[in-house]
């Protein structure tokens, strides 16, 4: 498999290729590695590779699939690449992006001067489904409330990164982008001796240090968990993963009791402390006593031994005010408010439903513009106006019209795309996909971003949605070394 016949395409930024037959400089030996490669060697290699995947149980759920719940998380062998100065730029910009964020959330559940100074409106906080306010006056340790967080990166034609949304909840995937990484080392071993590829196998011990930073220092020995919703939950595998990697117990809320002011944990030799959780549980859930009373998930009694200081949770509970998509508008203005800085990395421009201004110009330009849903995910509550029928625009613009307040509207990018090798059923081949990139930023001491983070790739033909539960897969993300040798 070579690349002599593989089109990088006009009106798209490709991130391994300037045009065709023309690599960037950076990915020049990857594409001399695999055009040194026998035919049909890189095929083997992809479907060892995700032979692999099959083998550890790497696997993802979908809700309400005919198919079955259970899939393997699809995988493509060729990697994106991010040079070592553009990585320097997009950590600046996330550290300041998750800065902001912080003292917005903080702010919000205190003072909310930025409410009163007339930065944001206050009814759009008050309506925010993500703003709970059980939490109000809530002191979380250090005053840090987005422990960790998976900030969603895609990059225009002319080669501009956007940040596309921001995920301060329960954001999934990096467990993916640790096995990818595994895989990829045994795929390419020289590549990774030469190129100067910056490692990802140490995130594990990086988040057990920021869950760690959340005990008060008297505490010899703290008790950390995952906290996971169970076996069917979409990202369990993450879960499990995660806590044995960081060497911590996984649990489910009836593995949890509040006991004699703490939060426990039923052990076979009776209840032991817990100091730190992980919470893999959205907000709604943790506590029936607090949010959902129907919730079989959660602990009761856990959020106010969470609010007397008795117990760390990470993320603090009501960090899903900053994941509205109506919030996620004024985030460039948040960071000119509490930072006195202009944003490092744009928005998307953003259309706000409820303005009237903005909801006239979104529902007669609807076949031009990505509507979205203040709080789904999963490209779930989203149209795409130019690949929608105008009947689905039509019952769209309805629902824009009947709650305004849940939707806003962006232009269609031009996604970059990466090289991926995709079998259309005429034989294996090189194709141009659409990816978007998600790096995890954690909040400790200090603020640290992870190099690299998930590349998903769309891989069904001409789409735009990458997400594994509308058929995208993902890549490995190589961050260069500014030293070759490092």
């Amino acid at each position: 498999m070579r690349f002599d016949t593989y089109d990088p395409g006009e009106g798209f930024y490709d991130e391994l290729f300037l045009a065709a037959n023309q690599p960037r400089p950076e990915a020049v030996p990857l594409i001399e590695r695999i055009h040194s490669l026998e035919e049909g060697e890189l095929q083997r290699r992809q479907q060892a590779a995700q032979a692999a995947f099959f083998q550890m149980g790497i696997t993802f759920n979908v809700y309400g699939d005919s198919q079955g719940t259970e899939r393997i998380f699809p995988f493509d062998i060729i990697p994106r690449i991010i040079s070592a100065g553009e990585w320097s730029r997009l950590e600046q910009g996330l550290k300041q992006r998750i800065h902001a964020l912080n003292l917005f959330i903080d702010d919000i559940y205190h003072d909310q001067k930025i409410l009163k100074d007339g930065i944001l409106p206050p009814e759009l906080i008050e309506s925010a489904k993500g703003f709970l306010r059980p939490c109000i006056g809530l002191n979380p340790p250090g005053g840090i409330w987005c422990h960790i967080t998976g900030t969603d990166l895609v990059r225009d034609r002319d080669g501009t990164w956007y940040v596309l949304e921001d995920n301060l909840r329960c954001p999934s995937g990096v467990s993916y982008v640790l096995e990818n990484r595994r895989v990829m080392k045994s795929t390419f071993p020289a590549l990774f001796n030469t190129m100067g590829i910056q490692p990802v196998d140490d995130y594990p011990s990086h988040l057990l240090e920021t869950l760690l930073h959340l005990t008060p220092p008297q505490l010899s020995n703290p008790t950390v968990v995952v906290l996971t919703p169970g076996i069917y939950n979409s990202a369990y595998f993450e879960h499990s993963f995660l806590a044995q990697q960081m060497g911590v117990e996984l649990v489910e809320g009836r593995d949890l009791v509040v006991a004699d002011g703490y939060l426990q944990m039923r052990t076979t030799k009776g209840l032991q402390r817990v100091d730190v959780v992980y919470r893999r549980i959205d907000d709604d859930f943790i506590d029936p006593l607090a949010f959902r009373p129907d919730s079989m998930l959660g602990v009761p009694g856990l959020l106010e031994v969470y609010r007397s200081g008795r117990v760390a949770i990470a993320n603090a509970l009501g960090t899903g005010v900053a994941d509205d998509k109506v919030i996620y508008a004024y985030v460039p203005k948040m960071i000119r408010y509490y930072l006195g800085e202009e944003a490092i990395l744009p928005n998307v421009p953003t259309y706000l439903c409820w303005d009237p201004q903005d909801q006239a110009y979104v529902l007669e330009n609807l076949d031009k513009l990505v509507v979205k849903a203040a709080n789904e995910s999963g490209g779930y509550g989203m149209l795409m106006g130019s690949q929608a029928t105008p009947a689905e625009r039509a019952a769209f613009a309805e629902k824009i019209r009947a709650q305004p307040r849940n939707y806003i509207a962006q232009p269609t990018l031009c996604l970059s795309r990466v090289p991926t090798l995709v079998d259309r059923g005429e034989g294996p081949c090189l194709e141009a996909c659409h990816v978007d990139l998600r790096p995890y930023i954690l909040y400790g001491e200090d603020i640290y971003v992870h190099p690299g983070g998930l590349t998903r790739v769309a891989l069904k033909k001409g789409s735009l949605v990458v997400n594994s539960s509308q058929g995208g897969g993902s890549k490995d993300t190589w961050v260069l070394c500014s030293d070759p040798s490092c």
